[in-house]
């Protein structure tokens, strides 16, 4: 009964897709267990690409069931234009399962989102906007609406109608907006009750019983470690548990019943949003990080905040997730420095810290101590072995192996699934 769990081990971006993709041919079912259409996974497939939000990246792997767990917030506008958008791509997405329980995200959550984002003003948190944290605030407050709700009218309308109760007061009297009426959300979510009706399921049962048959299941998180609501640079967060814990509530599954945990890691650091970021390049070398690695996001489009490798939140993520193991990516975008720098620490107040601060204050402050490294100068993207690599390059992956809290298992030398070279 394999369950496997991947996640991101920085700030997200890592190449969660791609780890997930190289696993495919082994994937029974693959479950997205948190977060919502705010997420972005680039797959490349014999040359082309393919971005997820939603779906789960298995969606694309033949024969694998994917799965919209629990934990998951669904905007069912966004999940049919992604149906739709794969679909005329040629990729089968009859398979689809989405949980019962998972909740619904409403306009009402995308313009109360937008509109508090902006009265912040220059305390803005940096969220996409569509509705994602909004939609957990219900889920936590007890007045949200739950994708098995759209199945019966009346208790669809009791639930938009108390959500509107508090949220119209909110919009008119403090925003100035105006109310939203029950009937215009009522409307719009009856658009896709039919669509959306046989894929619903108990999809705790549905995993339970795969494992319970042998089956391999993966759990892919979005957004990752740094951004959980509970161990990431708080209030600088998404709003759920992309972390390893996060599985057993967001899936309905015991601890018990996994048995992998892959943390995905650039070679390099990046972010996007507001928030500190120790290693984080203001200048041509940040610059470069984000042209040669295209660190655009792919949900949206907004530039990432590039830095160099921090072996001190690589350490982190290890020991909040358990990671059995990680796999590193874009190992190729350094090929073009002569010196790479990695953070191994940090300097607070004047006094080295090895591991993560306790305190918001003390992260903002947190200055990198760097140990340097030899570039390889040279194109890595034909490797396919770990012998194929320059003796730099071999030295570099082995160094951040060693102070990084787990064994690397897989390292990406370029975008494309056979440019992997595999360590164990």
């Amino acid at each position: 009964m394999p369950a496997i769990v991947v996640l991101g081990a920085q700030w997200g971006d890592e190449g969660k897709g791609k780890a997930t993709d190289l696993l495919g041919s082994s994937i029974d079912y693959c479950v997205r267990y948190q977060g919502g259409n705010n997420a972005g996974h680039t797959i490349v497939i014999n040359g082309e690409k393919f971005a997820t939000h939603l779906l789960p990246s298995g969606i694309l792997t033949p024969g694998c069931t994917p799965v919209i767990a629990n934990g998951v917030v669904v905007d069912p506008a966004a999940l049919f234009r992604e149906v739709d958008g794969l679909q005329e791509r040629g990729v089968d997405t009859s398979r689809l399962v989405v949980s019962a329980n998972a909740h619904l995200i409403t306009s009402y959550h995308t313009t109360v989102d937008k509109v508090t984002e902006r009265f912040l003003g220059k305390n803005q948190i940096g969220t996409t906007g569509r509705g994602i944290g909004p939609t957990y605030a219900d889920k936590i407050n007890r007045i949200g609406v739950r994708v098995a709700d759209i199945l019966d009218e009346k208790i669809l309308r009791q639930k938009v109608e108390a959500a509107l109760d508090q949220k119209n007061h909110l919009l008119v009297k403090v925003y100035n907006r105006r109310a939203i009426e029950v009937d215009a959300v009522l409307e719009e979510l009856g658009e896709y009750a039919d669509r959306l009706k046989p894929m619903i399921a108990d999809t705790s049962l549905v995993i339970n019983r795969a494992l319970d048959d042998d089956r391999t299941v993966l759990f892919e998180g979005a957004q990752a470690t740094m951004l959980d609501v509970d161990h990431g640079t708080y209030p600088f967060v998404t709003s759920s548990n992309p972390t390893a814990g996060g599985v057993c509530a967001g899936a309905g599954i015991g601890p018990t019943r996994i048995n992998r945990i892959i943390g995905v890691i650039k070679a390099y650091t990046t972010r996007v949003g507001s928030g500190p970021f120790p290693t984080e390049l203001l200048d041509e070398d940040g610059e470069r990080l984000r042209e040669i690695g295209g660190e655009y996001g792919v949900t949206t489009g907004r530039n990432r905040r590039c830095g160099w490798y921090d072996a001190v939140i690589a350490r982190y993520a290890a020991r909040v997730n358990g990671l059995t193991e990680f796999c590193l990516t874009k190992l190729d975008i350094l090929g073009a420095w002569d010196r790479i720098p990695v953070c191994v620490g940090y300097e607070i107040d004047g006094e080295r810290v090895d591991e993560m601060p306790m305190t918001q204050s003390e992260f903002h402050h947190a200055k990198p101590i760097y140990e340097f490294f030899e570039g390889w100068n040279e194109d890595i993207s034909g490797c396919r072995s770990f012998g194929d690599l320059p003796k730099n390059a071999q030295t570099y992956v082995r160094a951040l192996e060693e102070m990084s809290g787990a064994p690397f298992w897989a390292v990406g030398v370029g975008p494309g699934r056979e440019q992997t070279v595999i360590l164990r």
